[in-house]
């Protein structure tokens, strides 16, 4: 379980949109156990295999370690309630970096698992933020985006500054 090195803000990898995974055998299991492991240095929560160039739809989430870790391969979200909430964001490719982003707080969505069987679910509150913000990223669509124009360019310039 190799950490491996995470794109960073504002590489263009991060605007690509990820190919489906088609194949299901150990070396997708080896890539979600990377992940797991390069999410959990960084530290992160949440963390897709476009973060580490790898343009698969391949997404981990461990948001605490009573509730271990999920796996989510080809993940798609079916439906998004009308109710919204806001939640701080940041990116393991903008570490330090982070603003509140008004997303749906309940979705469905469908994925597969390790083996490629399809499973649909519901999420709500935090892990419904953080599989809408992993799915954005697998779609190319970096979280800043989510953020008005104003936010994003105070941000970007304030965390460019910080990087020297």
């Amino acid at each position: 379980m190799p950490i491996r090195p995470i794109l960073r803000y504002p590489h263009p990898g991060l605007k690509t949109v990820c190919a489906p995974v088609t194949v299901f055998d150990s070396s997708l299991t080896a890539l979600a156990e990377d992940l797991l492991a390069t999410m959990r240095a960084a530290p992160g929560v949440g963390i897709t295999a476009a973060h580490i160039g790898v343009f698969s739809r391949v997404t981990v989430l461990e948001l605490d370690k009573a509730d271990g870790v999920r796996l989510y391969f080809n993940p798609h979200i079916t439906w998004f309630s009308k109710e919204t909430m806001d939640h701080t964001e940041g990116s393991v490719s903008m570490p330090g970096a982070t603003d509140e982003v008004t997303r749906p707080r309940a979705i469905r969505f469908r994925y597969q698992d390790a083996e490629g069987a399809v499973h649909e679910d519901g999420a709500e509150d935090f892990l419904a933020i953080c599989i809408q913000h992993e799915v954005d990223q697998l779609d190319g669509i970096f979280w800043l985006q989510r953020l008005s124009r104003l936010k994003r360019d105070r941000l970007v310039k304030k965390w460019e500054k910080a990087q020297g």
